[in-house]
């Protein structure tokens, strides 16, 4: 919606840009953030949720292998 007004119509128009600013800096803001914690897990050693889950479930498969062994083994 425009205005006669041309001092409304230039506040609308910074209003906009300050709005577009922000969204901007908020989303610089998340990738630093994003950028930190990866860089503190590397340091860390931490691993990622699906690396823990396929390593439990490697581990699992295993273990089942080594029972089947003791039970071959067994007979």
């Amino acid at each position: 919606m425009q205005t006669q007004n041309p001092f409304l119509d230039e506040m609308a128009k910074l209003t906009t840009a300050a709005m577009g600013l922000a969204q901007f800096a908020g989303e610089e803001a998340k990738a630093a953030f994003r950028a930190q914690v990866d860089r503190i897990a590397a340091e860390l050693d931490l691993i990622r949720r699906e690396e823990f889950d396929a390593l439990k479930a490697e581990i699992a498969a295993l273990r089942a292998e080594i029972e089947a062994l003791k039970a071959a083994k067994a007979q």
